[in-house]
């Protein structure tokens, strides 16, 4: 292949030739070389050496493009796996990474909620289209929709053995689905609003509900029998949650508090007021994530990090995320960076972060013990409405107001 060099090019390169042929004596070649080339009189000073110097720049140049080249594919190798220590990562690490694995669409209206099953590789999502959807989130295949409500549905849970699914709507209602056949075994009735959350009881004997008509009821399961109803939000009760024994119950409520009850009694335990708008989520935090709540605490100096929990978060409209000791009802930190209401959150199942889902359409990673911000994902085009990641296998997945849920690989 002829390289093409300009003119002037040319005549620099024949009489750096020119000068190499000259400083090492091959006098009969440099007269032809002139002659050829038709270079008339001498070789300037500026040529002396040039030809060597340029080629020894050239070969030092061209280590110096591999090193580069090397050093380029192990960029790219760490940004694919997501981290410099992607191999020796524990799953206590693992953070989801953009871009979504998935992009499931389906539903014909805003999706309210996404749950994992604690075992099989599926979810399952609600929509204001008065669907559930079941998708396996590993092929990204839709697998089966489940009707029966007749408006929005709000909330699904599985209970701890993924056998029974429960959803609430705003038709009033609470529907319990065997999972393995699909069918609705159970409708319950004795809400009088929208019913705006749902989920069991650990032992799975037992179903809590809350609702716009600003009580939470619990009900058994075997007879769909309601047995206890709590009293005391003053508006709409957004989402309700029990703690890993049974023993406590957190609501939280468009009356701008969040609060917590004696399972066994009905007792208001604790009301805790720091929001200045409707509280939108809760979640209760594990064991594993108390010595990081601790130590976020500990960098306030005024005050030291002993603190026993249960510890709970709450996720509100007025952007913020709180971290409250339960059992002194105190807020002990808060974390700010949405920009828009917080509408699902998450604690990693390791304990050092918190995922929260916003209507500024990001999902977030919280490093509890530093309290920032570790990770943004623009993850919808419109409100991110729910998130949830798996308690084993490195999934999360988020739903929005755009119509669509998203999987999300971590690493």
């Amino acid at each position: 292949m002829k390289m093409v060099l300009s003119q002037r090019q040319r005549e620099e390169l024949n009489k750096a030739i020119a000068d190499y042929l000259c400083s090492n004596g091959y006098m009969e070649a440099l007269e032809a070389f002139k002659m050829e080339a038709d270079m008339p009189g001498d070789i300037e000073r500026k040529y002396a050496g040039l030809l060597e110097k340029k080629w020894t720049s050239v070969i030092r140049l061209q280590k110096k493009v591999m090193e580069l080249e090397v050093k380029l594919n192990e960029a790219e190798r760490e940004y694919i796996a997501g981290a410099p220590t992607r191999d020796k990562r524990s799953p206590n690490e693992w953070i989801p990474r953009p871009p979504e694995k998935y992009c499931l669409s389906g539903h014909r209206a805003p999706v309210t909620k996404v749950v994992l099953h604690p075992l099989y590789s599926v979810m399952i999502s609600s929509s204001e289209d008065a669907t559930i959807k079941v998708w396996d989130y590993e092929t990204g295949d839709y697998e089966k929709t489940l009707k029966g409500h007749t408006d929005s549905v709000q909330d699904i849970a599985f209970d701890h053995t993924g056998k029974f699914l429960v959803s609430c709507s705003a038709d009033m209602s609470i529907k319990l689905w065997d999972f393995s056949s699909y069918e609705c075994v159970k409708t319950m009735h004795g809400h009088d609003h929208n019913v705006s959350s749902v989920t069991f009881m650990p032992s799975g004997d037992f179903i809590l509900s809350s609702s716009r008509d600003k009580t939470i009821k619990m009900w058994e399961v075997t007879t769909g029998y309601c047995v206890k109803t709590f009293t005391g939000h003053r508006e709409w009760v957004r989402m309700v949650r029990v703690n890993s024994d049974g023993s406590l119950i957190a609501s939280c409520s468009n009356d701008q508090t969040v609060r917590v009850w004696l399972t066994a009694t009905k007792e208001c335990k604790a009301e805790l007021r720091e929001h200045d708008h409707v509280v939108e989520c809760i979640a209760w935090c594990d064991s594993n994530s108390h010595n990081n709540i601790n130590e976020a605490v500990a960098t306030d100096n005024n005050r030291k990090g002993n603190y026993q929990g249960p510890f709970l978060i709450s996720g509100s409209r007025d952007k913020t995320i709180k971290v409250w000791d339960v059992s002194v009802g105190l807020c002990l930190f808060t974390l700010v960076g949405h920009d828009n209401w917080v509408r699902g959150l998450v604690v990693h199942p390791g304990g050092k972060f918190i995922l929260s889902a916003s209507d500024d359409k990001t999902i977030r990673v919280w490093d509890i013990k530093n309290k920032r911000c570790q990770k943004t994902i623009d993850a919808h085009t419109h409100f991110c409405t729910s998130l949830d990641m798996h308690r084993n296998a490195p999934y999360v997945v988020s739903g929005s107001v755009d119509q669509t849920i998203k999987v999300w690989e971590c690493r």
